[in-house]
């Protein structure tokens, strides 16, 4: 079977007017519906006792914008059509949905539209949950979980407490990300080449704030260990992890300050010599820590480089009025290059300031440096520059005339154009060379010197072997309302005090003035504001920043388990039993936000004792986007389009199946309102083959379907084929546009068997199996119609519990198959012989062809190579 024999454009047709029956999805689906959401307990799930097998399958939750979109239809089709493939396979089955409810857009629009956040995220809500029973999706409502409710975001509040005592929430004042639009705080993650994640034209600003952040840099280590286990990912999004977390291995060297007092003057200040080791050295007490991952260069150093917004820079800076402008002006720099999104990219400046470090491993000299290259909050804000070995460093270098010292042996390589071997020209870095230049350490290879010179480094006091990691902690303070409010109060007498858990929820208040102007709007709620101090009783401030609203959706996934519990966050005894998640579905843009945010709070929860899981989730699959006109669809782009349109045209099976059909559920699907109709019309010819033959298949049920006939054996054959293929498809690679391009073959195959069931070569117990099975396999794709078919085949009982089909192997299996025929490599005939026909009579049937007689044309076949049940290959001389 090719999956290429059918397309959304190309599905199949058929003339209405030459049957009896209609297909009206209009009538049908809603009849459905109702009886749907009559039964609370169609879509609940059974206690663990029930002895089934569990199976948790989750699309990440929506923001209640109040409308959804086709990229919200395919990532719920997609885990829609698995939740009722495992419930069909006997699995307890737990597939819940609940709502992303705080954040900017809400109070943006409460702003724009003079209505409260609260007001308009909760008729989103019902709008969208409307849309949600419309499609069909298969939610277990009665553990709905909605984030802006107190019901849940006193348990944000509640683990922020146990965090604080932790020591993993902590306050301090901090360069932050700003965004002008947002009115707020980033966290790191939420910045995009130096643009908001909401608003890709905005460049985000730095700012100095005092704010709340989460200590995730002490699971750093943990979070890339879990990575090997989560086999179950996509490398991609496990690979971009690993490159956020950015783990680094080298070590710290703590340079000394030279006492400027007592130090040879520099009157030209140009900081362009390194002087010969000094025994006569003052020192200051200052420290300069640099990170490197080569310490083993260190003796070819020739400067030390300072971001200018380095402590050091600013005391230099205070006593040297020219200094302090240049650096000034370097910071600007630096800010223009965040606003232009690549700081990476910037044009290297820098300013010799004076003054001198000292290397400890030789005691010279090394001018200070300021660059506008380096970053105060990468790292330690400070630099060795090796510029031998270091292509930024020599490019800084031959800028400022710094001294180049070469000591790593160079390699010699062979001149392509030459063939001669050369010296590797500067700078370079070779990982398996020799040290030289570099005293009692010459001779040593590169590794071994590293290890060698950090244990010399801490014996003599002055550094240490160090892993360092490129992920910096969670900053979750927001300026912004409609947010869960940090439940911290501070007192002039006893400073920061929680607030006690018997005080939670502290509530976000209803109603207030959201201006967008000085600060957070809650600290302009005198009620709120003010309070007064669980520890000494007197007066007392809230703070007023709200928490990131990534908060809500790092856990929201436990909640589920046991969502009206008001004890605890979750019943331990529930997440036991439902955790790891085995399916969860998303887009691949959540991967260093949401998802290792989650993973984050997972590992935070085990260390607490709540859980013993430590990954939240199994297997992740992460779903394409929708395209139209060339473009992710989007509001700004003008290029929606509305599952409620599509629904009213169409219905929502044929919405639904379309979006599943159109692509590879892993690939992006380009948007084509024909093929949506194509797949309608589809849908519309298995309904009138069923109802057809209902009444038939209805009588027949429960007799002797065993094929007796050609016609009967081709029917059963295909059938067992198709419930292969989708139940191998949904075990595997999840291609359920090639399940249905099966069925739509399936359904061709019965249409061309009429004449053989009219003629009753085809029994109807036969009939009555391949209409039933056919209905099953329908169901995951297209529920309504597959319930109303189900009814119609005589069928009691809720399909959604009916057995999956079973195929049999020898049922399935071709009495005669296809083989190509090559003459050396090349296609010359295809010849048709029983399937599993030994290499020999694959041979004989290849050299009895006549095209391929033909072709031989009278030369001889030196060689025969056979791929069994795949080709034929003769080597002709």
């Amino acid at each position: 079977m090719s999956d290429s024999r059918i397309t959304p454009e190309t599905a199949p047709q058929a003339e209405e007017t030459s049957r009896e029956a209609r297909y009206n999805p209009a009538e049908i689906e809603p009849r459905w519906q109702d009886r749907w959401a009559a039964d609370t307990e169609l879509y609940a799930v059974e206690p663990a006792a029930s002895g089934k097998p569990k199976y948790y399958v989750l699309e990440m939750l929506p923001y209640p914008s109040g409308k959804l979109h086709m990229g919200h239809v395919r990532n719920y089709s997609i885990g829609d059509a698995l939740a009722r493939y495992q419930w069909m396979n006997g699995y307890n089955v737990l597939h819940p949905m609940g709502w992303d409810a705080f954040g900017l857009p809400a109070e943006n629009a409460a702003i724009k539209n003079n209505t409260p956040p609260r007001e308009w995220t909760l008729s989103n809500i019902a709008a969208m949950k409307q849309q949600m029973a419309r499609l069909g999706l298969s939610y277990d409502w009665q553990n709905e979980v909605t984030t802006c409710l107190p019901d849940y975001y006193r348990w944000n509040q509640w683990f922020f407490l146990r965090m604080y005592e932790k020591g993993l929430a902590y306050r301090k004042q901090s360069k932050v990300n700003w965004c002008p639009q947002c009115a707020t705080v980033l966290a790191n993650e939420q910045v995009i080449n130096g643009y908001c994640w909401r608003h890709e034209d905005q460049l985000v600003e730095q700012r100095d704030l005092e704010q709340w952040f989460f200590r995730i840099t002490n699971y750093a280590q943990d979070l890339l260990d879990g990575l090997d286990q989560l086999e179950g990912w996509p490398e991609k999004v496990r690979t971009m992890q690993r490159n956020w977390i950015g783990r680094s291995e080298g070590a710290e060297v703590e340079f000394g300050v030279e006492d400027s007092a007592s130090a040879p003057k520099d009157e030209n200040r140009k900081g362009n010599c390194v002087l010969q080791p000094r025994e006569d050295l003052k020192l200051t007490k200052d420290k300069i820590t640099v990170f490197t991952t080569r310490i083993d260069t260190i003796f070819g150093a020739s400067s030390v480089q300072l971001a200018p917004e380095h402590p050091l820079v600013k005391q230099f800076a205070a006593d040297d009025k020219k200094l302090d402008a240049e650096v000034k002006e370097l910071i600007a720099q630096q800010a223009k290059a965040r606003e232009e999104g690549d700081i990476g990219a910037i044009e290297k400046r820098g300013v010799f300031t004076g003054h001198y470090a000292v290397n400890p491993f030789n005691n010279e000299r090394l001018p200070i440096w300021v660059g506008n290259y380096i970053l105060a909050d990468y790292g330690t804000g400070a630099i060795m520059s090796v510029p031998a070995h270091d292509e930024r460093d020599f490019e800084f270098a031959k800028k400022y005339d710094l001294e180049v010292r070469v000591v790593v042996l160079p390699r010699r390589i062979t001149d392509p154009a030459t063939g001669k071997e050369e010296e590797a020209m500067l700078p370079y870095t070779p990982a398996d060379s020799l040290l030289i230049n570099s005293g009692e350490f010459n001779t040593l290879g590169n590794e071994e010197a590293q290890h060698k010179m950090a244990a010399f480094a801490e014996e003599h006091g002055f550094g240490r072997a160090k892993v360092t990691f490129r992920l910096k902690d969670w900053g979750v303070s927001r300026q912004r309302y409609w947010g869960t409010p940090i439940p911290i109060i501070y007192c002039e007498k006893d400073g920061i005090v929680p607030v006690p858990d018997d005080q939670l929820p502290v509530l976000l208040p209803e109603n207030i003035a959201i201006t967008q102007q000085n600060g957070s709007p809650l600290s302009h709620v005198p009620e709120f504001l003010n309070t007064t101090c669980p520890k000494c009783g007197g007066p007392a401030r809230r703070e007023t920043d709200t928490m990131d609203t990534f908060v809500d959706s790092s856990w929201y996934f436990y909640r589920y388990t046991s969502a009206k519990n008001d004890k605890a966050p979750f019943d331990s005894n529930a997440i036991d039993y439902w955790f790891p998640i085995d399916q969860y579905i998303g887009g691949v843009e959540h991967a260093i936000l949401h998802l290792i945010y989650s993973r984050f709070w997972t590992k935070v929860m085990r260390d607490l004792g709540l859980i013993k899981n430590s990954e939240p989730a199994e297997r992740l699959f992460t779903q394409g986007m929708v395209i139209k006109d060339g473009a992710k669809m989007s509001k700004s782009k003008g290029n929606v389009i509305s599952p409620d349109e599509m629904i009213g045209r169409y219905g929502a099976d044929a919405t639904r199946a379309y979006a599943l059909f159109a692509a590879p559920p892993d690939r992006d699907l380009d948007w084509q309102e024909n093929g949506v109709a194509g797949v309608s019309r589809f849908l519309g010819r298995v309904y009138r083959l069923v109802t057809q033959y209902a009444e038939r298949a209805r009588a027949a049920k429960g007799t002797d379907a065993t094929a007796t006939t050609p016609a009967a054996q081709a029917i059963q054959r295909k059938l067992h084929q198709t419930i292969r293929k989708i139940t191998e498809d949904f075990a595997g690679r999840w291609h359920f546009n090639t399940c249905i391009a099966a069925i739509m073959e399936l359904v061709n195959a019965l249409y061309a068997a009429e004449p053989a069931i009219a003629a009753g070569e085809i029994s109807d117990a036969v009939l009555a199996d391949a209409l039933g099975k056919l209905v099953l396999l329908l169901a995951p794709f297209a529920p309504y119609l597959a319930c109303e078919l189900w009814e119609q085949l005589g069928e009691s009982g809720a399909i959604l519990r009916a057995p999956w089909p079973q195929y049999d192997e020898a049922l399935a299996r071709e009495d005669e198959v296809e083989i190509p025929v090559q003459l050396n490599g090349k296609l010359r005939s295809v010849i048709r012989v029983a399937a599993g026909a030994p290499q020999e009579a694959l041979r004989d049937a290849a050299l009895a062809d006549e095209k391929v007689k033909a072709a031989l044309d009278g030369r001889s076949v030196a060689k025969v190579i056979i791929v069994p049940g795949k080709m034929v290959n003769l080597v002709v001389k």
